[in-house]
């Protein structure tokens, strides 16, 4: 939820869409994820509205100044808020007339609300709530199945997800956002139906697996991700199929357990670790659709992962490039969680390296005491040589060999003299 939106204000706008459409004399009630999270005792992080004004009639009832009918095809107005409230989504009463794509219907045609929370996904997600009477209106046992603690498909699994594809991940994202568990016959479906997940675009599988991977029951998330096929279908990569790949991956899911509030670059990289190389890492990102800062990241944190093993022990010029990096302090908190859970007891090189990151930015990335063109400035022409004398030069400034521009001048014309006009000394 941005910080910018207030969740009294957004409340008190939901409740005042509601009114309006009453006040003009229609039906209208909260909708979906609203209604389960303020049964779960949860702060709501956005509202929907359902009822049987027509759009137009909606627009007519708030403004057209006020709203935005991007999705009139499928019943659905946004309707704009005071400062802090946000957006809601006034969707009228529908059916569904087939999904041809998998994904989306094909055509809608506007309905009742017993027919409307029919068509919904999950139980839990198919209630509605009067905020005016203050009473929930349940035509699908969503109450029962959120007392239960229970993620079950509306009606017929096998119809809800060939009607979208992307239900069947939800339901594992939902498993682990709520620590619920997944109704018997549901997951026999998904396992069934497993494959056809390849026809959800990859963004909207990502999306998913973002959620997934940072949920509260994430460990177990991912164990069900994995046992009702998912694994085998989006990341055969990470496939534990042999024993030693078992054991990576039950560690692995330890590791990611044991973090605190990680990111998803850092999640995943928990879970890819010593399953794949730094260089197979490429085309998994790119077909699942990462950024390429994501991309990047997750490989950083792999390929870096133990090189912060005795970092109290090693040179300076080592370690300091690793420390100065912006993600530095993930690599920490996932390197120090990888030893905790391998029973490593030495972790003095994590503490010696929190310890570094307090120094002055002056202090831990002086500037570099030379550059290129004071090579240039000496007569040495261009060549993979300027890499190798300003790396030498910085290791020195480092280690406090040298300490001022004018010591780094006077150590390169040392090291010119000593070396013949190829490059290669004497």
């Amino acid at each position: 939820m941005p910080s910018e939106l207030d969740p009294k204000k957004q409340r008190e706008f939901a409740v005042r869409v509601v009114k309006q459409l009453r006040e003009a004399g229609f039906v209208a009630y909260w909708a979906g994820g609203c209604v389960r999270d303020q049964l779960l005792g949860r702060t709501p992080k956005d509202y929907d509205v359902v009822t049987n004004a027509l759009p137009e009639q909606v627009r007519k009832i708030f403004g057209h100044r006020r709203t935005f009918a991007v999705g009139a095809a499928f019943g659905v107005i946004t309707v704009n808020g005071p400062k802090g409230a946000g957006q809601i989504e006034v969707a009228t009463f529908r059916s569904d007339l087939g999904y041809s794509d998998g994904r989306h219907p094909d055509r809608v045609v506007f309905s009742s609300p017993q027919e409307d929370a029919l068509r919904r996904d999950f139980t839990i997600n198919g209630l509605f709530y009067d905020p005016i009477e203050d009473r929930v209106i349940d035509y699908v046992g969503g109450v029962d199945d959120i007392q239960r603690r229970i993620i079950r498909a509306i009606g017929d699994p096998y119809q809800r997800f060939a009607e979208d594809k992307l239900r069947m991940l939800r339901a594992v994202r939902f498993v682990a956002e709520l620590q619920f568990s997944l109704d018997p016959h549901t997951a026999a479906a998904i396992r069934e139906l497993v494959p056809q997940i390849r026809q959800v675009s990859p963004e909207r599988i990502l999306m998913e697996l973002e959620r997934l991977f940072v949920a509260p029951g994430r460990v177990e998330g991912l164990r069900l991700f994995r046992e009702l096929g998912f694994l085998d279908v989006l990341l055969p990569e990470l496939k534990p199929d042999t024993e030693e790949r078992q054991s990576i991956w039950e560690l692995n899911l330890r590791v990611l357990g044991a973090l605190t509030d990680p990111d998803f670059p850092v999640a995943f990289a928990a879970v890819a670790r010593k399953l794949v190389t730094p260089a197979e890492l490429p085309p998994i990102c790119k077909r699942l659709r990462m950024s390429n800062q994501v991309t990047a990241k997750i490989i950083w944190l792999i390929e870096h992962e133990n090189d912060l093993d005795c970092a109290h022990l090693r040179p300076w010029w080592e370690v300091q490039p690793i420390l100065i990096s912006p993600w530095v302090h993930d690599l920490l908190k996932l390197a120090e969680t990888c030893a905790v859970q391998e029973g490593k007891n030495d972790l003095a090189s994590f503490h010696w390296c929190r310890e570094r990151l307090q120094w002055p930015p002056e202090k831990l990335n002086p500037p570099f005491l030379i550059k290129g063109d004071d090579l240039h400035a000496l007569g040495l022409p261009p060549g993979p040589i300027y890499r190798q004398i300003l790396q030498e030069v910085r290791r020195a400034q480092l280690d406090g060999v040298i300490q001022s521009r004018e010591a780094a001048i006077e150590w390169i014309q040392r090291k010119l003299k000593s070396m013949n006009g190829t490059g290669e000394r004497k």
